[in-house]
């Protein structure tokens, strides 16, 4: 067996964040698109008659490990965006705008930096109650991609998916969990708690059976902010 400590780890010690509620939406018409509202009411299954709402989900491409259309844990209730990183996918795709709505978030948050970057089993605490957990970043996909073109009025919808998996990665947001339920408001302050992440030292990546990510620098020993997959159809968006 490898020892992937054998050098000793690096540690980021725990931090905390303070940001606030600047949007908040639904899917209830039956498909991913989202819809603004004025509040989410959240239970232990997600938000309340949400398209993604319930405690299991069916797996999809991004859950090669089981054969397609497997029950499993939902751990992408909410999708979590930042309108700072909306603006630079909008840019890259030589957008006027990018809507939340569009690629079915259900939540802006403000103030929190490189939002899409939280790594898994932050905690978001909200001022009225509600708790959620983090799973870790939303992947993007063709789906997603080929709303925005649709919504945009793009010349080629196709073209449109592409660039957002290109442009998007790693500023797509994140899914979370319902931890702790209860009533979000639009506007309320939250706090983010971020916890202890180690790192695996990079020469124990170049050794036998370690395969290293596709980030420059030490990988995570758990992931620093693992792509949990696109969640604009429940897990069944194709691998990409």
């Amino acid at each position: 067996m490898n020892d992937l400590f054998s050098t000793g780890p690096e540690i980021l010690p725990a931090r905390k964040l303070s940001g606030r509620v600047s949007g908040l939406f639904e899917a209830r018409a039956g498909d991913f698109v989202t819809a603004p509202s004025a509040e989410l009411n959240v239970t232990f299954d997600g938000i309340v008659g949400d398209f993604h709402a319930g405690p299991t989900r069916k797996s999809g491409g991004r859950e090669p490990w089981y054969p397609r259309g497997t029950e499993m844990r939902n751990e992408r209730q909410l999708s979590i965006l930042a309108p700072d990183e909306l603006v630079q996918v909008a840019a890259g795709m030589g957008l006027a705008e990018l809507r939340a709505e569009w690629i079915g978030g259900n939540m802006l948050i403000d103030g929190i930096p490189s939002l899409s970057m939280l790594p898994p089993r932050t905690l978001i605490f909200f001022e009225n109650g509600v708790t959620l957990k983090v799973d870790g970043q939303n992947a993007p996909c063709k789906i997603a991609g080929r709303s925005i073109g649709e919504h945009a009025g793009t010349a080629d919808h196709t073209a449109t998916a592409l660039d957002f998996v290109r442009v998007s990665r790693r500023m797509r947001g994140i899914v979370a969990w319902v931890e702790k339920p209860g009533t979000i408001g639009n506007g309320e302050k939250v706090d983010v708690r971020i916890p202890d992440i180690g790192f695996i030292a990079p020469e124990a990546c170049a050794r036998p059976g370690i395969v290293a990510n596709d980030q420059a620098g030490p990988v995570p020993a758990a992931s620093v902010a693992g792509e949990s997959g696109s969640r604009c159809k429940s897990g069944t968006c194709p691998t990409l």
